[in-house]
């Protein structure tokens, strides 16, 4: 039988006693009560009421409050770094972003997360990759990369280091994948770079990571090791193929100058050799001419002169002196190099007999040959 039905056992379970109503226990006895264990609890004393029952005293709600209003304030505080942006949340909800200095939002309300904005950080990625000539690469990659977007970054992906890891390495084989295995090696490594950064960007920014990529280095790219001593053979090839290509464009640098420069030189000489043949031309028949004008005046005369000056051009180039004495039949030969050579055998005991006296010696007698025979003509004429 329950404590509060009529007719039976009537006691209270709050410890209120034996009541005369069937009523519900007093509430003001009850807060009476839980105030007392409260007292009890913090160590407190209870007090006894005017009716001499225990209660009557109050605990310091007030107080409490109090304390707990300045604790829950306190808490709300936080500082963000110069290089820090907090994105917070109101009940699980993107609320705001914020950046440096001091904040306060409601405790257990708002949720707080803080991201570095100005952090380099490195992703490295490897593998083996296809290239586009059916060849396999080993490829070593580095993404540097920074916080671009909080918001994006914690809220838009649930994994952005995993979503960073898989776009590099999609971008990378898509790139890889459009080169030749020469070319990822050696000949276009700063392209692949440059290709495999914008394209990983694109990825990023179609995912709403929030990230923003600051360099990608392709730090090493070799053939596989199954297969790495035929490829360094390969590759000795071709750098010899490019060093004889060198050593022959040096080559040629060097001659084809040289022979431009003596082509030139010819065609310089040849060209002197056309103008001074044309003037010596030019000259004769200059001369000719004014001597074709003087042969018209006195033709006797002139022929004459032109016979001697030729006869003086044949005979200035021996050393033989033929004389023709006119009236007479002999002709008189002086072997002046015979005299020469004779006066050369006596060198030895008498002084050598220079040339230029020869010559002076035989024009002298040849004068005196043309004045004797110039004489004779005169007397003839007078006779």
């Amino acid at each position: 039988m329950a404590w509060n039905e009529p007719g039976g056992n009537n006691k209270d379970p709050w410890g209120g006693g034996n009541r005369n109503n069937d009523g519900p226990p007093d509430l003001d006895e009850l807060l009476r009560k839980m105030q007392q264990k409260l007292n009890g609890l913090f160590g407190g004393k209870p007090s006894g009421s005017a009716d001499g029952r225990p209660g009557g005293g109050s605990f310091p709600w007030s107080l409490v409050m109090i304390v707990l209003a300045v604790v829950y304030g306190l808490w709300g505080f936080y500082q963000v770094d110069a290089n820090e942006s907090a994105v917070v949340l109101r009940l699980g909800k993107y609320h705001s972003t914020e950046t440096s200095g001091l904040h306060w939002n409601p405790p257990l309300v708002d949720h707080v997360t803080k991201v570095n904005m100005t952090e380099v950080r490195t992703e490295r990625t490897t593998g083996q990759m296809l290239t586009e000539d059916a060849s396999i690469v080993d490829v070593v990659l580095q993404v540097q990369w920074h916080i671009d977007d909080a918001e994006s970054f914690v809220l838009r992906v649930r994994d952005p280091l995993k979503s960073l890891q898989e776009a590099t390495d999609s971008a990378l084989r898509h790139v890889v994948g459009s080169q030749t295995l020469n070319g990822v090696i050696s000949q276009n490594r700063t392209q692949v770079s440059a290709d495999t950064q914008v394209r990983l960007q694109e990825y990023l920014d179609l995912y709403q990571t929030g990230i923003r990529v600051d360099v990608v280095n392709l730090t090493d790219a070799k053939a596989p090791r199954e297969v790495q001593d035929a490829f360094d053979d390969v590759v000795r090839a071709r750098e010899d193929e490019v060093r004889l290509q060198n050593e022959a464009q040096a080559y040629s640098n060097q001659v084809i100058p040289v022979a431009r420069g003596q082509a030139q030189r010819m065609i310089e000489e040849a060209e002197a050799y056309k103008s001074r043949v044309v003037e010596s031309a030019r000259g004769e028949a200059a001369r000719f001419t004014a001597l074709l004008s003087e042969f018209e005046r006195a033709p006797e005369v002139t022929r004459e002169r032109m016979y001697l000056d030729a006869v003086q051009e044949v005979m200035s180039n021996t050393s033989k002196v033929m004389v023709d004495v006119e009236g007479g039949n002999n002709m008189m030969y002086l072997p002046l190099d015979k005299l020469a050579e004779g006066s050369a055998a006596s060198a030895s005991q008498r002084p050598q007999i220079s040339p230029q006296v020869i010559d002076e010696i035989s024009q002298r007698v040849i004068n005196q040959l043309r004045t004797e025979v110039n004489n004779n003509r005169r007397n003839r004429e007078v006779r």
